[in-house]
């Protein structure tokens, strides 16, 4: 259900108190013996609220510990990258871990401007740092680097975030939250096995060096993206940052490429006060919802449109991207990943490959729910597809062996290989899609809306939908127990039912819940990790009633199946 305020602007009302929600991260204590309040990872780390103990420096102690106590034990003797976003919450938690790795012994990079880091240029930076001399990726060995980034990424302005990044560059695998959440849920009754030193005391300390994140992220950009068909084709691209941690890198863009990029709302403001309202009430950055995104789309719609071809955007700790188009507004992400794939891996107007160096036999990476229409664009190109579990982590290993040169969620994630075929990043990018549309669209002649206008032309047209419905703690466990023998239904929208999913076709894992599907329409469903809900994802390239039907008989399907 859409809020009533969804798309209006922030009134005071809506915003946070930025010292009681600072206050209270080093007030209030966490009791661990309270399942909400202990340390909890995941897909993207540990996320919570110090105005609901579920992100308090305590948390943020026992975490860094634990994190310190991991890369010994796993051997890690290199520098720990250290980034943060824009969140009120993550400069004291940033402070706090560098308290604890420091007295731990742990070499730690911070920006040498003080300034904000984005999470694609702490991966950016571990993997260039464990590049051995030949240009290959090193697993293991001396001196490897790992990181942290703090960030709750679009999460709304009262919650923190706080995630490891192994050597891998990307979110540290199931097995190694799991362990550090464990150990840091055993220190924090009590700190007397945490190492600790004051901050002032800890940043001053030979330990901690200073990098300079973004002149080595931005001038390393060149190699991801054709920054000559930028310039030449004369396209204007307009960023706007949401007052996130990309806000001072496009400048240096400017200046390192010559572009013309302009920032369009450079504010930097900890309580958000110059956001729309998401489709849930709240306030949340995320650069491709059309309700968080209106306030831009409406100024570009009043005039400002005169001004650039395309607009894009990134969330706090740029990780996500938003794709703006005219007389269309914010595109659907499913959409602009089947663009981007399709630009990717195919060729351009004089039948000359776009990435001609990049690996042959590659594939393309998608999240199981995400849009069929990718499938479909990887079946015409006659491109691998490898589908996976939700959760970007399911990309780390694949991007980092060349497995697939191209990974996309449906959440507006993704990240692709260097030009030359080499691993980028293995986090997800946000600044590299909005910058890949003004080449699409320079190479092209069209802009990405209007490649999907004959993406559709030839594939079809496809409604897509998520619902959230309320379950129990008992009924989200036996989702891991669903089997294809538990669905009994042999319909689902009209269409025979062709396949029962609980593993991934693309790697065999667990899904963690269930995805049926027919010749044009499919659901998915699986269990929050935070809240008692399940999600139901679902796509018809037949009509919207069909896919309201399909997601009405998903839920039948279910819950029939939760009940048993």
């Amino acid at each position: 259900m859409v809020a009533k305020n969804a798309g209006l602007p922030a009134t005071p009302a809506d915003l946070i108190d930025v010292d009681e929600v600072i206050g209270k991260y080093y007030d209030i204590v966490p009791d661990v013996n309270v399942p909400e309040q202990r340390v909890s990872f995941g897909t993207s780390g540990h996320r919570g609220s110090s105005l609901k103990t579920s992100f308090n420096e305590a948390h943020i102690v026992a975490i860094s510990q634990a994190i310190a106590e991991h890369r010994k034990a796993a051997g890690i003797t290199g520098p720990l990258y250290l980034g943060r976003d824009t969140h009120a919450l993550s400069l004291p938690a940033w402070k706090t871990a560098i308290e604890v790795l420091v007295a731990n012994g742990v070499r730690v990079r911070i920006d040498s401007r003080d300034d904000f880091t984005p999470t694609p240029v702490v991966s950016q930076a571990i993997l260039t740092h464990n590049r051995a001399a030949d240009g290959t990726q090193r697993f293991s060995g001396d001196d490897l680097a790992d990181g942290i980034v703090v960030t709750p990424s679009h999460n709304p302005p009262t919650d923190g975030g706080f995630k490891y990044d192994p050597p891998t560059g990307g979110p540290a695998p199931a097995e190694t939250t799991n362990a550090i959440a464990k150990r840091a849920n055993e220190l924090l009754p009590d700190f007397k096995n945490v190492k600790r030193v004051p901050f002032e005391q800890a940043v001053k300390s030979d330990l901690v060096e200073r990098f300079d994140f973004r002149k080595h992220y931005v001038e390393d950009l060149g190699n991801v993206i054709d920054f000559d068909v930028i310039k030449s084709s004369g396209v204007r691209l307009g960023i706007d940052p949401l007052g996130g941690a990309s806000v001072n890198y496009w400048p240096l863009v400017n200046e390192v490429y010559g572009t013309s990029i302009e920032v369009v709302r450079p504010q930097v403001d900890p309580t958000w006060r110059f956001m729309t309202i998401d489709h849930d009430g709240k306030i949340r950055m995320d650069p491709s919802s059309p309700y968080a995104m209106k306030g831009l789309v409406d100024s570009l719609n009043n005039g400002a449109w005169d001004k650039y071809d395309l607009v894009g955007g990134t969330d706090p700790d740029a990780d996500r991207h938003g794709i703006v188009c005219p007389d269309w507004g914010v595109m659907n992400p499913n959409h602009y990943i089947a663009v981007v794939v399709e630009y990717l891996f195919g060729k351009d107007k004089n039948g000359n490959p776009n990435r001609p160096d990049w690996p042959e036999g590659t594939g393309i990476g998608k999240t199981l729910v995400s849009s069929s229409l990718i499938d479909r664009v990887a079946a015409s190109i006659g491109a691998k597809l490898v589908e996976v579990p939700v959760g970007f982590k399911w990309f780390v290993d694949p991007l980092f062996t060349g497995e697939v040169a191209f990974g996309g969620e449906e959440s507006s994630g993704m990240s692709f290989l260097r030009k030359d075929g080499r691993v980028w990043t293995t986090d997800k990018d946000g600044l590299i899609p909005d910058l890949l549309a003004a080449e699409i669209t320079g190479k092209m002649g069209k802009n990405p809306a209007e490649l999907h206008k004959d993406q559709v032309a030839r594939f079809g047209e496809s409604w897509y939908k998520r619902i959230d419905t309320p379950t129990t703690l008992e009924q989200k466990q036996k989702f891991a127990k669903l089997t294809g023998d538990d669905v009994t239904a042999t319909t689902l929208g009209g269409e025979e039912i062709t396949a029962k999913l609980t593993k991934a076709p693309g790697n065999d894992a667990p899904i963690g819940g269930l995805k049926v599907t027919t010749k044009n329409n499919w659901f998915a469903a699986r269990p929050s990790g935070t809240e008692n809900i399940y999600k139901v994802y679902a796509e018809s390239f037949d009509s919207p009633e069909t896919l309201d039907k399909v997601l009405e008989e998903a839920t039948e399907v279910v819950d029939k199946a939760l009940a048993e």
